[in-house]
């Protein structure tokens, strides 16, 4: 059976969500705070943070 894809779920679990590239925390912040690099990881306090995948890769 194929799963239904609605806009609003992946508005709502991948829209502004970005993974922590060390420790893998996961937080919501704005894009262009992310590239300015003034937002944080709030575990190891890194600034080097990358987009949610949308798909997991096998």
């Amino acid at each position: 059976m194929v799963k239904q894809k609605f806009p609003e779920t992946d508005q709502r679990v991948f829209h502004r969500v970005f993974i922590c590239m060390k420790c893998g925390a996961k937080l919501k912040a704005d894009l262009l705070k992310v590239r300015a690099e003034k937002v944080k990881c709030r575990k190891c306090k890194r600034k080097q943070l990358r987009p949610i995948h949308k798909e997991h890769k096998v």
